[in-house]
C-alpha cells in the first residue's frame, strides 16, 4: 500500500493527465454529451502538452456548414476560459484541441480547433 501511495504522490501532471484522459475513455467513451454529439475519446500528447477531445456529430449537427456557421471556436473557447476542471492544466499553460468528425459520412473532419495559452488568458 505504501508503495502505491508514494507512486501516486510522485507522479507527474503530464503522467496525471495522460492516465486520466486515458481512464475517461476506457471508462465513459462513447458518451453522449448533447443531441447529436457523442463523446469518443480524450487524449493527451505530452510532446505537445495537448488535451485532444474527438466527438462524432450525428444529425442536424453533421454537417460542416452548420458546424463553422455558429461561432464553435467562440463558444469552446468561452468554455475552456470558464471551466473549473481545467484550471490546473491551464495554470500549466496546456492546449485543448476540440475535433468533430461526421457520423454519416466517416472519417471526415467537420471541425478542429485548439486553443493556446494565449488564447485563454
Amino acid at each position: 500500500m505504501a508503495a502505491v501511495l508514494t507512486t501516486a504522490c510522485q507522479e507527474s501532471l503530464e503522467e496525471r493527465c495522460a492516465r486520466e484522459a486515458k481512464e475517461y475513455t476506457e471508462k465513459h467513451c462513447p458518451i453522449p454529451v448533447a443531441k447529436d454529439i457523442v463523446m469518443d475519446s480524450m487524449t493527451f500528447d505530452k510532446a505537445s502538452h495537448t488535451i485532444t477531445y474527438a466527438y462524432t456529430l450525428r444529425g442536424e449537427l453533421d454537417d460542416s456548414a452548420v458546424v463553422n456557421g455558429v461561432n464553435s471556436r467562440e463558444l469552446l473557447l468561452t468554455q475552456v476560459k470558464n471551466s473549473a476542471n481545467l484550471r490546473q492544466y491551464k495554470e500549466a499553460g496546456y492546449s485543448f484541441r476540440y475535433v468533430y468528425h461526421s457520423k454519416k459520412d466517416k472519417g471526415t473532419k467537420l471541425f478542429d480547433t485548439t486553443f493556446k495559452e494565449k488564447d485563454y488568458r
